[in-house]
């Protein structure tokens, strides 16, 4: 079993930055893929970025170049730096962990992910 919990969301001007962090404890076997999703209400939930246990990265159409993703040495802690913050971007951001995210080495598409761990969400507004 893998727990996860979310922490720094909040609100935001549009153009502004936030950092979410996960607290990452339980089986370290499902840090091999880690990532984070958002969803709004009434949509399905969206693949955020993604990393790997070997420090590879991957990120939807929708955040290239704004997002980064990382994580300690450990595995313990995952982190999601957010620049260039959007009205588009408001959603509940998920952590998640025990994922799908390659086969045979290389990347699959990021709506092809598949994790089994979830984090409860944390709340992301960015608004004027």
């Amino acid at each position: 079993q893998v727990h996860l919990v979310e922490s720094g969301g909040g609100s935001v001007q549009p153009g502004g930055s936030l950092t979410l962090s996960c607290s990452v404890s339980g089986d370290r076997d499902r840090t091999r893929c880690m990532g984070w999703f958002r969803q709004v209400p009434g949509k399905k939930r969206e693949a955020v970025a993604a990393i790997l246990i070997d420090g590879r990265t991957n990120y939807g159409d929708l955040v290239q170049g704004r997002f980064t993703i990382s994580k300690d040495n450990t595995g313990g802690s995952l982190n999601l730096s957010m620049q260039s913050l959007e009205p588009a971007d408001t959603a509940k951001y998920f952590c998640a962990a025990g994922g799908t995210c390659t086969y045979n080495g290389n990347w699959i598409p990021p709506m092809m992910w598949e994790f089994r761990n979830w984090g409860q969400g944390t709340q992301v507004t960015v608004s004027s």
